[in-house]
């Protein structure tokens, strides 16, 4: 089993410079970091988890920006978006953000996909959130066509462009793996788009029926990385016995010493199961 980590990139937490290096160091194979443009003051959609919205929701970074610069300091981590809110990208500047970054770090891009869930939020991209999972495959199915077609040329309900050149292309082929984030309603995208399904952290007793009803929906043996993954080490054992590929612990955002002093905790749990 695979250990990475799943996190929010703030202005108020540790650097993305520094925080790379660090998980390179503790033997973590990947990173994923997660997305949004802004948070709407008015925001009436609840908070999926329950309360009150944490702040960092509205302080991300651009994970396009953050993971070129953990690109640059590192040889060997996996740079993932967890997730790339797609209902709120455009698909002809996210597919060159993608391919661009995959060139720069060398290969090493893991594409993390979503529909999202601040309906407010889309709105203000323009996506009506009624549509938005149709929206989202037709945007993943007209990437694939930029990133793999010398003129790539796609006619849609939402997208619609004549042929085009559109480069660089991804060094990783046909494309950047695909990760589709989301629980049993993502599944048919899954089957349709998916080199691996980003789970949620839902317990091990709960994610083994889903992962098997995936699969027959598949029909194939899909990958699975969880997210967000507490240190709970009875949880990552159970999560060992349903032969996920991949657990992302999750780290909060703090500043650099409390960040690499959480990061030793984790990398002595991983160190266990590997």
């Amino acid at each position: 089993m695979k250990f990475g980590v799943s996190t929010f990139i703030t202005d108020q937490g540790i650097s993305p410079t520094s925080l790379g290096p660090a998980l390179e160091e503790r033997a973590f194979d990947s990173l994923f970091i997660a997305e949004h443009t802004h948070i709407p003051a008015d925001r009436r959609t609840p908070y999926p988890m329950g309360g009150e919205l944490p702040e960092i929701y509205y302080r991300t970074l651009d994970p396009f920006v953050a993971l070129t610069a953990i690109g640059v300091v590192t040889e060997r981590l996996l740079l993932g978006t967890g997730i790339a809110l797609v209902p709120q990208r455009d698909p002809i500047t996210t597919a060159k953000e993608v391919a661009s970054l995959d060139l720069v770090s060398g290969g090493r891009v893991i594409f993390g996909v979503g529909v999202g869930w601040n309906r407010e939020e889309m709105r203000n991209h323009g996506t009506d959130p009624a549509t938005r999972g149709r929206l989202t495959d037709e945007r993943l199915r007209a990437m694939r066509e930029l990133w793999t077609s010398e003129r790539a040329e796609f006619h849609g309900e939402f997208v619609n462009f004549d042929p085009v050149f559109a480069w660089p292309k991804p060094v990783q082929r046909p494309h950047p793996p695909i990760y589709v984030g989301g629980g049993e309603g993502a599944f048919r995208r899954v089957a349709e788009f998916g080199d691996a399904w980003l789970a949620g952290s839902a317990p091990p007793q709960e994610l083994g029926p889903q992962i098997e009803r995936l699969r027959a929906l598949a029909d194939r043996e899909v990958p699975v990385t969880v997210y967000a993954v507490p240190d709970d080490p009875e949880q990552v054992e159970g999560y060992g016995s349903l032969g996920v590929e991949r657990l992302l612990f999750y780290v909060p955002t703090l500043p650099e010493r409390e960040t690499l002093e959480h990061l030793d905790r984790l990398a002595e749990l991983a160190a266990r199961y590997r």
